[in-house]
């Protein structure tokens, strides 16, 4: 009987230490290739929620209301999705985006390649990290708060870098995959409890 209600106590402990990681994907950076020459001027003409400007920018940018995202199309057939809030919507706003200009007109010929190059996630700890203190036993970290208020983690595995500020909260950037900001925060929120420099007011 102990033995069951300890297990279960154990459960809890992970179900709030889990709870306690706020974590919120900001934005999924996707690359997207159609293997073929695309006419931008020709999109422009059909369409009117894109931006083209060639001589400030190479790229004509084409926005969706939903999902609400920004892809950046070039002559070369290359593509970049930004503003996508997961995976998923990344690649279904890049596969949209394909969909509309074949259906007014664009000659598509294959299916776009679609690659997630970057994962930007929030996450809030819930107590204040002693960032002085992390900046002297940590390795691999760089602060300087006379120019920025965060510290620099550069995590080796899984290979993210993590802002993190004396409020608790931080940002991890450089993920290629949902998963790997999941294990990278819990793993900051291990090491950071081990060295003792997260506390609870």
């Amino acid at each position: 009987m102990n033995v069951e209600r300890e297990l279960e106590e154990l459960e809890s402990d992970v179900d709030m230490e889990q709870e306690d990681l706020e974590i919120s994907i900001e934005n999924v950076v996707a690359s997207a290739s159609l293997d073929q020459k695309i006419d931008l001027l020709a999109i422009m003409k059909v369409f009117r929620n894109v931006e083209y400007r060639p001589k400030q920018f190479p790229g004509l940018v084409f926005r969706l209301k939903r999902p609400k995202t920004a892809t950046l199309i070039f002559g070369s057939g290359k593509m970049v999705c930004t503003g996508a809030k997961s995976e998923k919507m990344a690649h279904s706003a890049v596969k949209k985006v394909v969909r509309e200009l074949k259906n007014n007109g664009i000659i598509i010929l294959s299916k776009p390649k679609i690659v997630i190059q970057n994962i930007v996630a929030s996450a809030n700890l819930h107590g204040k990290i002693d960032l002085e203190t992390a900046a002297d036993i940590m390795d691999n970290v760089m602060y300087e708060p006379e120019q920025f208020p965060g510290l620099i983690y550069r995590m080796g595995v899984p290979k993210v870098v993590m802002l993190l500020f004396a409020s608790g909260k931080l940002v991890c950037t450089g993920a290629k995959h949902e998963g790997m900001v999941q294990e990278a925060v819990e793993k900051l929120h291990v090491l950071l409890k081990d060295y003792e420099l997260l506390y609870y007011e």
